[in-house]
């Protein structure tokens, strides 16, 4: 049996102190090199549990270890996202142009509206988990999402455009229990040219 390809953590598309002042270079780095480091070790160590006990004829518990799949590679994909979904001040923020604005509009009726609905999604999200903007393929509408944890209400196919991480461990150095003032400092760095990149994706 062939050794699998196994999970790799990103490198960031910019420096750890590169979203100051709304992330400090702490926060980022201890999220990046600890929090999803974690996750892509958990994924990978299920994984070659898995292979291993395929190779050796032994058993596992199934429910177990695809339950720790799924929370590790969840962590680890929308991980993923967030960094990229992201930009430095200057280059990030403001508002979105293009097919993105177009979306917007015609989904939420304004910008103002979307900002408002995103953030409340965000903010309310029961205990640990993320806000993301996704569209739906079937309609062609954007929808807001609430995920918590890493994989609880995912919904199936859905692509996803734009996610915030609202886990305490994305925010607590830098605002403490505050995720309201972490949520507001993010409409400063969102990345608008590469979520209109994953819609232009998706659209063709």
């Amino acid at each position: 049996m062939a050794q699998s390809k196994l999970y790799a953590l990103p490198e960031l598309p910019y420096g750890y102190g590169d979203l100051q002042p709304h992330m400090s270079e702490e926060q980022l780095r201890i999220h990046h090199t600890k929090h999803h480091q974690a996750y892509v070790n958990g994924a990978n160590a299920a994984l070659q549990r898995l292979e291993r006990a395929r190779r050796e004829g032994l058993e596992v518990d199934v429910k177990a270890v695809l339950k720790e799949l799924s929370w590790n590679i969840g962590g680890h994909v929308l991980h993923t996202l967030f960094w990229y979904n992201m930009a430095p001040p200057g280059r990030g923020g403001g508002r979105p142009g293009g097919r993105l604005a177009d979306a917007i509009d015609a989904e939420f009726g304004s910008f103002e509206r979307f900002r408002r609905e995103f953030s409340q999604a965000a903010l309310t999200v029961e205990g640990s988990g993320w806000a993301a903007l996704a569209l739906c393929p079937l309609t062609g509408r954007l929808l807001i999402l609430q995920i918590e944890k890493h994989n609880v209400n995912v919904a199936p196919t859905l692509p996803i455009l734009m996610v915030l991480d609202v886990f305490e461990h994305a925010y607590y150095v830098d605002y403490r229990n505050d995720r309201g003032k972490f949520v507001e400092a993010f409409w400063s760095i969102v990345n608008w040219d590469e979520v209109e990149k994953r819609l232009g994706k998706v659209l063709g």
